[in-house]
């Protein structure tokens, strides 16, 4: 059940940043001006049934009175669709329930308990934007446990709201790109409810996350495809690197990474339709922003996974162990990198424009609009045949290819794999899921197999770099370092490929 949609772009910054806003001038001859202290707890039944359902249920206390709000899942970054009413008190209404989706989901007389509440002072500004009216709203406060003691039981937030009230979401992103070029703002991709989750312990916060499910509907088109899957990625991201911003951690690295693999491989996947005069650029600023998480990676992997098998191999071996101290201050200087790429104006800012151009770019209306408009199970079925067409042509006589065309095939695999899990909710049921499975488990083999092969050509390549180390010491070590992956092991690795690929190339398309 779909309600009426909220148009809003979110953006995080520090709370001194905020505060310099008011003084901005647009603020200053702004239409209207109000400022308010808004009250709002959430509350859901003892079982979270709501939450489990995709819904937040909340009732917030303004100086006008209570108005209760039901919101859903978004349908990406920017849309929400939400139901308002105004109430009585502070509880939720049970009534006032009706005609909402929830509805459908409680008792007549559900209980409800206060999961957390959320209290900010908010001040809000109507701007005329281009031809576009949008409520610019600033909200400083915390999120709170019920009796809340301890620190712990707080969480501070800082976040600017631009909802557009009238006109063209173009005309939003161009105020957020203003008001970016003011302070270092960052994409907001949590809601305040999500937060509140996180704090109360039902969500990790601060903590490494993989990729959700993207959730795409039969009804959709290419192009609602293209940017809920984009969103999914840039949520994927911006999670992710918040945790590298508050503290050094591998999987975070990782999963940024696979992010943004994840949203290149999509770009890849419908760049038909998106080609646009400024694709070619996006795409090549996307890559080279993101190298220093590559290298981050790649000694991540050597000093966990090689290094350590190299050592099993030659417990004697005192010399390896200066190489990996050594190696561990390259890795320091990666990840200094990383996060010094992280806080960076670019970096800030392209992904605001990034975003600007999923949801509002020049392909939107370019010379492809048939195919932005072909439904997205049409799409999908088409790229997915053409990806799988590439890996099956590109595997063959996998076990004698050189590495480079090795590297070739483990990249489609892993774009065709990429695409599988973007379209996957196009095909329900019980025999596409059966297929599906049976799909994505001969891919992972696939990919496994290729990616240890991988990371071994990518271990000799940082032995390689460090034939230039200063120090002669270092350079020995690295010169008499055993071939990772023996022989025997590799051509096992290649057999294991083989067989996977020769699985896949068997496998019955699910999306067919």
């Amino acid at each position: 059940m779909s309600g009426p949609k909220e148009v809003e772009l979110k953006l995080t910054c520090d709370a001194a940043d905020q505060a310099m806003l008011h003084a901005w001038p647009r603020f200053g001859k702004a239409k209207r001006h109000d400022k308010d202290q808004l009250e709002s707890v959430y509350f859901d039944t003892p079982d979270g049934l709501l939450q489990k359902a995709g819904y937040v249920l909340r009732v917030r206390r303004t100086r006008k009175g209570y108005v209760q709000t039901v919101k859903g899942e978004g349908g990406g970054l920017l849309e929400r669709s939400e139901w308002e009413q105004d109430v009585s008190g502070a509880e939720p209404d049970r009534a006032s329930l009706d005609g909402t989706p929830v509805a459908a989901l409680l008792e007549e007389d559900p209980q409800f308990a206060a999961l957390f509440s959320v209290s900010v002072e908010r001040s809000t500004y109507l701007i005329k934007q281009g031809k576009s009216l949008i409520e610019v709203a600033l909200d400083h406060g915390r999120v709170r446990k019920p009796d809340a003691v301890r620190s712990s039981d707080t969480m501070f937030i800082s976040e600017i709201e631009l909802e557009l009230k009238d006109g063209l979401v173009a005309d939003l992103f161009a105020l957020g790109s203003e008001i970016g070029a003011l302070v270092p703002v960052r994409l907001g991709v949590k809601s305040k409810a999500e937060r509140g989750f996180d704090l109360i312990g039902t969500q990790a916060d601060l903590q490494a996350r993989k990729a959700e499910p993207i959730v795409l509907s039969e009804d959709m088109t290419a192009a609602d495809a293209f940017r809920t899957i984009s969103h999914g990625c840039l949520r994927h991201l911006r999670i992710n690197e918040d945790v590298l911003l508050d503290h050094r951690d591998i999987d975070a690295v990782h999963q940024s990474r696979v992010a943004i693999r994840r949203l290149r491989s999509a770009m890849s996947m419908f760049k038909d339709l998106l080609e646009d005069g400024r694709f070619e650029g996006i795409t090549s600023k996307l890559k080279q922003l993101s190298e220093p998480l590559g290298r981050a990676r790649n000694l991540d992997i050597f000093l966990t996974e090689t290094l350590p098998a190299e050592r099993s191999r030659n417990p004697d071996d005192v010399q390896l162990l200066n190489l990996e101290k050594y190696l561990e201050e390259e890795r320091s200087e990666a990840y200094a990198a990383v996060l010094l790429r992280l806080r960076s104006d670019e970096w800030r800012q392209f992904f605001l424009e990034l975003v600007a151009w999923i949801d509002a770019g020049p392909w939107l209306s370019g010379s492809e609009e048939a195919g932005l408009k072909q439904l997205a199970s049409d799409f999908a079925a088409s790229v997915l045949d053409k990806w799988l067409r590439r890996v099956r042509k590109r595997g063959r006589d996998l076990t004698v290819l050189s590495p480079e065309d090795r590297h070739k095939v483990r990249i489609a695999a892993k774009k065709l794999r990429y695409g599988a899990e973007f379209f996957a909710s196009l095909y329900p049921g019980k025999k596409a899921t059966k297929h599906r499975k049976a799909f994505l488990s001969a891919l992972s083999d696939l990919q496994d197999s290729l990616g240890v092969l991988n990371d071994a050509e990518t271990g000799q390549e940082i032995l390689g770099d460090l034939a230039h180390a200063e120090a002669d010491e270092i350079r020995s070590i690295a010169h008499g370092f055993s071939a990772i992956g023996t022989q025997d092991g590799n051509k096992k690795l290649l057999k294991s490929a083989e067989k996977a690929h020769q699985a896949l190339t068997e496998c019955e398309p699910f999306w067919r």
